[in-house]
């Protein structure tokens, strides 16, 4: 008898765990369709991200977001300006694309060794972040060097970087606040395993 509600808990978590990831893998997709138009236009997809890694956890969230770029490296049209496909991440922005993925794995470290403690997330969103600018850009230089010509750091910063850090801030203390409203909801879904 404890055997099979073992068995019947497990079968409920795993299919919780896959609706969750699916779910998240969605919200990044939507939240990369919108653009808020600015000087500097930008999308919600960091948002997003932020949100999953927080709300899920660092492995759902990390999952989630490789489904998001999977789909996207198949051709569905999930990244910014309903684009896909493979040419998308292969491109001069792909790498903050790839970078999202180093955020969830450098979330699953962070709070696997440091535990999950709110500073620990928020620090571990924040590292993640610097570390998918610092990927994103040097990609963003290989691609564009080795197809249009030389550029600087300064100027490839200045394309790319600073104008999302405070839009990214932003996002990030949005999405952890968010997250934080709806966890009592998820964690109380989780109590029924």
């Amino acid at each position: 008898m404890a055997k099979t509600k073992a068995i019947e808990s497990k079968g409920r978590s795993s299919v919780l765990d896959l609706v969750y990831i699916s779910i998240g893998a969605a919200l990044i997709a939507i939240c990369s369709w919108i653009s808020i138009p600015t000087a500097v236009p930008f999308t919600l997809q960091t948002f997003a991200v932020f949100f999953v890694l927080n709300l899920l956890g660092g492995e759902r969230g990390t999952i989630a977001t490789l489904i998001y770029v999977l789909l996207g490296a198949v051709g569905v049209p999930v990244f910014a300006g309903f684009s896909g496909g493979i040419g998308v991440l292969l491109g001069n922005t792909g790498g903050y694309i790839f970078g999202f993925i180093l955020m969830g794995i450098i979330y699953i470290f962070m709070t696997k060794i440091l535990g999950n403690k709110n500073v620990v997330k928020i620090a571990a969103l924040v590292i993640g972040l610097a570390v998918c600018y610092a990927f994103g850009t040097a990609w963003f230089m290989y691609v564009y060097m080795k197809n249009t010509g030389d550029v600087g750091l300064l100027t490839v910063l200045a394309w790319c970087v600073f104008p999302f850090i405070i839009p990214d801030i932003i996002k990030l203390v949005l999405a952890f606040v968010i997250s934080k409203r709806i966890e009592p909801v998820i964690t109380s879904g989780q109590e029924y395993r």
